[in-house]
């Protein structure tokens, strides 16, 4: 299929768009950057509304995997998928609930602007922060090629322009944007993308009821052709196992994940963080029930295998494409586009944060050095800018199953952060032997497991992780002596 300039049309337009806020918003910020540049370019000076909190935690959480990976799935299981990936509804509410309050109340106490600063100041143990920020920066990048690669999958399938130019343009513009804006203009942008996810999905239900005859008309053909597709067990396709191991890994595991974490260190006041719980969870519930349910519904349009169409990244482009007028298409992608746009940005942040405020700036201020905030801004600057150029050349030769390399990172990250935070932040006996225990031999067995493809009842090895990691915390929180009565009563006043 050759490109067809008038279908960049709008992806151009949004994209320019979303760089002109990310000069407007630096501008607006100026002075913060010029007197505090790390509290600001960071996490924005602590100012977001509820709204915007909610759309940047969704957008963050909601990556290309969620609109391409998942429902290609969800188009070969059926509904059983969707019955597993419900439970990431509960995400938002579920991380600013149990950490939002708590970790802006530490941030304001301590002046901490990333998570590593929260676990710097809980265990006392610069190594233990150093090794969390490697973990960090490690896996956010497998997270952002997944990102890289889809979108431009998704880019090439739709436009009938080639991957690497998909890769080129929107991979470019949002390096430029987040390493111009910072977290502000990550986060107002975020929220545009969180919007024109809804905008895409709303879009793509239509065309694909239409295109497929109705939603009775698709259930018709499922119950004669693909009953199994209707069944919570589709046919043994989703065994228990996999629901449980799912609800661990996409669900009550990803309150740790420290992209989301660092949104409960941004918001203005308890009122927007309440509304921000709600606001969150109607949208992501829309967005994860629609975009799955989007993908079973694509069984009206195109029958077959997986295999028939590239895989199961390829679906959903091949859905867009055929149940989509190619001048409506071009818009519709936007939407997906803007869940990979959105995760790669806040990880970028994130991981430039990790290295040049979690590792340099401490290293340089126990020297007694005190670097410029006009040294610091071009530092964070540059580190944004060469993270997201290794992920990009390294997305130039794209994986496949894009969705199962953002779970391996997924896991890798829970594992290492799900114990050392929430028992960190909510047991007093926890002590840095046991974070230290926990974080680097439950990581290390993780992915031990995982480059093995070593299970333990077909189980996915988040399972084994997230085990091995409790059983080391505890244990090394018995053997190792408290912390001392000073960091216990920060966190734990009477």
């Amino acid at each position: 299929m050759n490109g067809d300039i008038s279908q960049l049309l709008p992806l151009l337009g949004y994209m320019a768009f979303m760089i002109g806020i990310s000069f407007y918003v630096r501008h607006q910020q100026q002075s913060g950057l010029m007197n505090n540049f790390v509290k600001t370019y960071f996490i924005g000076n602590r100012d977001l509304g509820g709204f915007v909190l909610a759309m940047t935690t969704v957008a963050t959480y909601s990556s290309v995997s969620s609109f391409v990976g998942g429902p290609g799935v969800a188009w070969n299981v059926g509904f059983g998928w969707v019955y597993m990936a419900v439970v990431q509804v509960t995400a938002v509410f579920l991380v600013l609930g149990i950490f939002g309050k708590r970790v802006a109340l530490l941030a304001s106490k301590f002046n901490a602007v990333t998570v590593v600063d929260i676990i710097r100041h809980r265990y006392k143990s610069d190594l233990l922060a150093e090794i969390s920020a490697f973990i960090i920066v490690l896996f956010f990048c497998a997270t952002m090629v997944a990102q890289f690669v889809g979108g431009a999958k998704l880019f090439e399938a739709v436009t009938g322009y080639s991957y690497v130019t998909g890769l080129i343009l929107f991979g470019a513009m949002v390096v430029v944007y987040t390493t111009i804006g910072g977290f502000r203009a990550v986060a107002i942008t975020d929220t545009c993308c969180a919007v024109m996810m809804m905008i895409g999905i709303m879009m793509l239900v239509y065309f694909v009821l239409q295109a497929g005859g109705g939603y009775d008309s698709i259930v018709a053909h499922l119950e004669t052709n693909r009953p199994d597709m209707l069944e919570p067990l589709s046919g043994g396709k989703m065994p228990y196992g996999l629901y449980l191991t799912q609800w661990i890994l996409v669900g009550i595991c990803t309150i740790a994940l420290p992209q989301s974490v660092v949104r409960g260190l941004a918001f203005k006041n308890n009122k927007s963080l309440v509304r921000a719980m709600l606001i969150g969870t109607f949208v992501v519930g829309f967005m994860n029930i629609g975009v799955n349910l989007t993908g079973i519904l694509g069984q009206g349009v195109m029958t077959g295998a997986p295999a028939d169409y590239g895989g199961t990244d390829s679906i959903i482009p091949r859905i867009v494409v055929t149940a989509m007028p190619a001048t409506l298409a071009s818009i519709a992608i936007i939407g997906p586009l803007s869940a990979s746009i959105s995760t790669i940005s806040s990880l970028l942040l994130v991981g430039s944060s990790a290295i040049i405020k979690d590792i340099y700036l401490y290293r340089q201020e126990r020297k007694g050095n005190k670097p410029g905030d006009g040294k610091l801004r071009i530092l964070s600057m540059l580190a944004t800018a060469v993270i997201g150029a290794i992920v990009f050349f390294i997305a130039m030769t794209p994986p496949s199953l894009i969705w199962l390399i953002n779970m391996f990172a997924f896991g890798g990250l829970e594992t290492a952060f799900f114990w050392t935070l929430l028992l960190g932040l909510y047991w007093p006996r926890a002590n840095k032997t046991g974070a230290m225990l926990s974080m680097v031999g439950g990581t290390v067995l993780y992915c031990l497991a995982q480059g093995m493809g070593f299970k333990i009842m077909g189980l996915h090895q988040i399972t084994i992780g997230i085990t091995v990691s409790l059983i080391l915390f505890l244990i090394g929180s018995y053997v190792g002596k408290s912390e001392d009565k000073e960091t216990l009563g920060d966190f734990f006043p009477e």
